[in-house]
């Protein structure tokens, strides 16, 4: 069966067709979703089966962090333990295109966080449509860049991506293109800031750029 395709105004989207989306979702559905940073692949948090199916369609092992979006701090605060030090670097540049790696609480099943660290990535995207879906849905979301197996880009086209994925996937959110540049991830489990990839969110808003 292939994917149902939800074509939605990408700076007001139609609440009707979000809640059809998150519903597949909420039934245990992969969805491709537009972020402030590529599309991505999206699952519930809860769901084992999935998130196997992401980790397929992604072709990505349980090493590969996945990230948790959440629509705002108040979230990420069950998912991840944080000083307050953590807290304002990351309240000074969310929602953004930061993924922060942090030490995960009991609250993320320990399957979704990282096999020998017990992190976990997070970030909270500056996204409209993003956004939405996360308040309808009322918790956050699994995801991963829709990067196909074996290619080193991100996906950007939704015919693309339903061409390629429709078979693999419950839904696709198609809003237009995104901003086609990845997150900047920093890594603050070690208790520094660590920048594991510089990509869209400046480094110097961090307090890390030259």
């Amino acid at each position: 069966m292939s994917a149902l395709f939800f074509e939605v105004h990408p700076q007001n989207p139609q609440p009707r067709l979000l809640k059809q989306a998150a519903q597949l979702i909420h039934a245990g559905g992969v969805a491709a979703i537009p972020t402030d940073s590529s599309y991505a692949l999206v699952c519930h948090l809860d769901d084992k089966a999935a998130v196997d199916t992401l980790r397929r369609v992604r072709g990505v092992d349980e090493k590969h962090h996945l990230t948790l979006l959440c629509r705002d701090l108040s979230e990420l605060a069950s998912y991840a333990m944080v000083d307050n030090k953590q807290y304002r670097l990351l309240k000074s540049v969310t929602p953004g295109p930061y993924t922060f790696i942090l030490p995960a609480t009991k609250e993320v099943p320990r399957r979704v966080s990282h096999p020998s660290r017990r992190t976990i990535g997070l970030r909270v995207p500056d996204w409209p449509v993003t956004q939405q879906l996360l308040e309808i849905l009322g918790q956050p979301l699994l995801a991963t860049t829709l990067i196909p197996p074996g290619e080193t880009e991100a996906l950007n086209d939704s015919d693309a991506i339903r061409e390629r994925f429709g078979h693999a996937l419950q839904a696709i959110v198609c809003a237009g293109a995104c901003p086609l540049e990845p997150t900047t991830v920093v890594d603050l489990s070690q208790g520094g800031a660590e920048v594991l990839r510089e990509g869209r969110g400046s480094l110097a808003a961090l307090g890390l750029g030259d």
